[in-house]
C-alpha cells in the first residue's frame, strides 16, 4: 500500500544522522501529487552505484494525446522524447544536493542519435513510468536527510512536471517527434512493397562529427542520389521525399580512399535504427533485418555448419558441425553467414577492409599456383549470386582493390568526393573486356540441421546484478531460484560478463548503445537459468527471448526491479550474444 508523501518526509526527519544503511527503511511507494514514487533499491553506501527509484503517472494525469503512443511507433518514439527531456531537467539539479560520494546525482539514460525502446521510460496501457538515479546523500557514512529531502521534494517534482505533463512540453516538438517517428516506419515498409533493400534521401548528412561523437558533421556534405537510382516517396506527415533507392540484389560501393564508401556503409548499418530529428540520417534506411558481417579473429564458434564455404580441411576436421575457440578470419566470417541466415536477415553488409581476403575470393593466379583442389575455401564471390537467388539474402559490399565483384554485381555505386555516383552500365562494358573470374561454385545448400545451444543453466556465485539475493524466489519464467543469479558487469559496448565469463560483442558492430549490451546481458541470464536444457536449438531460445520481451517486457528478465539502464537489441544482436558464448 502507497504512503503518502507526508510519511516520506517524516521518515527521512527521523533517521537523520543514523549510519547509512537506515535509508533502505525508505524502500516502498509514495503518493507525490499526480505521480507516484518508489524506491527499489537504496545504494550500500554513499560511494556505491546510486540507488534506483522509479516514477508512474497515469496517463489521465500526463495528458498526452491517445493517438501519439497507441502504435508502436509513436509511443517509442514519445518515450524516448520523454527521457531527453528528463536527462535535460536533471542537468540543472545533478550534484546541487551535497554530500560525499555520488551524493546528490540525479541521472537518468542519456540516449544517443538512434531511438531505441529503453527501460528508462515505458508508457502503458494506463501509466507512464520513468526509471533513474539518485545519491543518496551523506557526510562520511552517515545519512544527511536534508539534502535528500531537497531532491526528492524540490528538485525531483520540478523535474517530473517539467518534463512528463504535456501541458509543460512543446507540443509542436512533441508532435514533430512523433510525426517523425511515422514517417520513418513508413519509409521502412515501403522499402518491402518496392522490393529495395535501403534507401538514403537527397539531403543527407552521413558523415559523423569524429570517432567519438555520432553527431552529424558540421558543414557535411549534403548526400545527393544519382538519377538513375533516385526514386520519389509519399510520407504521411513529411510528404514528397527523394533519394537513392538501393534494390534488392548484389549492389557494389566503390570508390578511391577517403571519398565516402565506408562513411555510407556505415550509415546503412545503423539505418536499422530510427534516429532523431537533426541527426541527418533521419531517412537513411535500410532493410531492419540488415547484418553487418565482417572476420573476427579468435571468436568461438559452436556447432555451426560451415561446409558451404570451408570443406575438406586437410586436418579432418568436420565442417558441417565447426566448432573452435579461436576462429580464423575465414572461418569466422562462413559462420557469420550461416548465423545471419538462420537470425532470419536479408541483408549482409560487408566492408571488404576488415574481411578476410582468402575468403572474400581468389584471383585466377593464386588458383593456379594453389589448385582448387588443394584450397578448402570456396570464396564469397562464388556464392554470393546463390545466396540472392537461392536464399533471398541480397548484399551491399564495399570493395577497393579487387575488380572480381564487378561481374556479380546488379548496381555499382561510386562515392566520388561523399557524392554517389551510377556507374554499373559503364563498368558492365568494360567487364565485357576483361576475362569474368569463377563466380560460381557447385553445391549451394543451406544447412536444415538445428543447432543445439549447449550452454547449461548453472547458477553461479555472487549478489544479483541489482543488488539483491534471491534464495528460494520463484523467478518470472517459473523456474525456482534456489541458487544466486549470475552476477552482471558491462563493459560499455563491447562485452559483458556473467560472473567469470566474458561474452565478447565488440565486432556485433549494429549494437548501437551499451545499454543494449547490458540487455543482452539480462536476456542471457535468463536464457542459460530458464531455457538451456541441451535439448532446445539457438533459434528456439532467440525466439524465446525475443517474444518474452514483446509480450512481457523487461520484467522476466530482472530480479526484484526493473532498473534504469536497458535498451532492447534487435533480434540479431540476440543470436549474435548467443553464438559467442563460450
Amino acid at each position: 500500500m502507497l504512503k503518502t508523501s507526508n510519511e516520506l518526509r517524516k521518515l527521512l526527519r527521523d533517521i537523520d544522522h543514523k549510519g547509512y544503511p537506515a535509508y533502505k527503511s525508505l524502500a516502498g511507494g509514495y503518493q507525490f501529487g499526480k505521480y507516484r514514487l518508489f524506491i527499489d533499491h537504496v545504494q550500500g553506501d554513499p560511494f556505491a552505484s546510486p540507488s534506483s527509484l522509479h516514477v508512474e503517472a497515469a496517463h489521465t494525469d500526463t495528458g498526452f494525446p491517445k493517438e501519439y503512443y497507441e502504435k508502436a511507433c509513436g509511443r517509442v518514439a514519445l518515450q524516448d522524447f520523454l527521457t531527453r527531456c528528463l536527462a535535460r531537467r536533471f542537468e540543472e539539479y545533478n550534484f546541487k544536493a551535497k554530500g560525499s560520494g555520488k551524493s546528490g546525482l540525479l541521472s537518468v539514460t542519456r540516449c544517443g542519435q538512434e531511438v531505441l525502446e529503453r527501460s528508462a521510460c515505458e508508457i502503458g496501457r494506463d501509466k507512464t513510468v520513468v526509471r533513474f538515479h539518485v545519491g543518496f546523500p551523506a557526510f562520511g557514512r552517515t545519512i544527511n536527510a536534508g539534502e535528500l529531502e531537497k531532491i526528492l521534494f524540490e528538485f525531483l517534482p520540478r523535474c517530473v512536471e517539467n518534463s512528463l505533463f504535456y501541458e509543460k512540453l512543446d507540443g509542436g516538438k512533441v508532435e514533430e517527434a512523433v510525426f517523425l517517428a511515422e514517417d520513418q516506419k513508413a519509409l521502412r515498409e515501403l522499402l518491402q512493397e518496392e522490393n529495395l533493400a535501403a534507401f538514403v534521401a537527397d539531403g543527407s548528412v552521413l558523415p559523423r562529427k569524429s570517432g567519438v561523437c555520432d553527431a552529424p558533421m558540421k558543414d557535411g556534405i549534403p548526400f545527393c542520389s544519382p538519377q538513375s537510382m533516385k526514386r520519389t516517396f509519399l510520407l504521411p506527415h513529411k510528404g514528397r521525399i527523394s533519394g537513392m533507392a538501393i534494390p534488392k540484389g548484389i549492389t557494389l560501393i566503390v570508390g578511391g580512399g577517403y571519398h565516402g564508401k565506408s562513411t555510407l556503409l556505415e550509415a546503412l548499418q545503423m539505418g536499422v535504427y530510427d534516429h532523431i530529428a537533426g541527426d541527418g540520417r533521419e531517412f537513411v534506411v535500410t532493410d531492419e533485418t540488415a547484418v553487418k558481417l565482417r572476420a573476427e579473429d579468435g571468436r568461438s564458434i559452436k556447432n555451426v555448419d560451415i561446409s558451404l564455404f570451408i570443406r575438406d580441411l586437410p586436418n579432418q576436421k568436420d565442417t558441417t558441425c565447426f566448432c573452435t575457440q579461436d576462429a580464423s578470419g575465414s572461418t569466422s566470417q562462413a559462420a557469420g553467414i550461416i548465423e545471419g541466415i538462420e537470425a532470419g536477415t536479408s541483408l549482409f553488409l560487408i566492408d571488404e577492409d576488415t574481411s578476410a581476403t582468402n575468403f572474400m575470393l581468389r584471383d585466377d593466379f593464386m588458383q593456379q599456383v594453389i589448385s582448387r583442389e588443394k584450397e578448402p575455401i570456396t570464396p564469397f564471390l562464388e556464392r554470393a549470386r546463390d545466396l540472392y537467388e537461392k536464399a533471398g539474402v541480397s548484399t551491399i559490399l564495399v570493395a577497393g582493390s579487387s575488380g572480381a565483384f564487378f561481374h556479380i554485381a546488379d548496381h555499382i555505386i561510386q562515392m566520388d568526393c561523399y557524392r554517389p555516383l551510377d556507374i554499373t552500365d559503364r563498368v558492365k562494358t568494360l567487364c565485357l573486356e576483361h576475362k569474368a573470374p569463377r563466380t560460381q561454385a557447385p553445391d549451394f545448400k543451406l544447412p536444415e540441421r538445428a543447432r543445439v545451444f549447449d550452454g547449461k543453466p548453472r547458477g553461479g556465485g555472487g549478489k544479483r546484478a541489482d543488488g539483491y539475493g534471491g534464495a528460494g524466489r520463484r523467478d518470472a519464467g517459473g523456474v525456482r531460484g534456489d541458487r544466486p543469479r549470475k552476477k552482471i558487469k558491462v563493459f560499455g559496448k563491447d562485452s559483458f560478463s556473467l560472473d567469470k565469463e566474458t561474452v565478447e560483442l565488440r565486432y556485433v558492430e549494429q549494437l548501437a548503445d551499451a545499454e543494449q549490451t547490458n540487455a543482452l546481458a539480462h536476456l542471457l541470464r535468463y536464457g542459460l537459468e530458464q531455457a538451456a536444457d541441451g535439448r532446445r536449438s539457438v533459434r528456439e531460445i532467440a525466439e524465446l527471448l525475443s517474444d518474452t520481451l514483446e509480450k512481457k517486457g523487461w520484467e522476466p528478465f530482472c530480479s526484484s526491479y526493473v532498473p534504469c539502464g536497458l535498451a532492447r537489441p534487435r533480434e540479431q544482436e540476440i543470436y549474435a550474444c548467443l553464438n559467442r558464448v563460450r
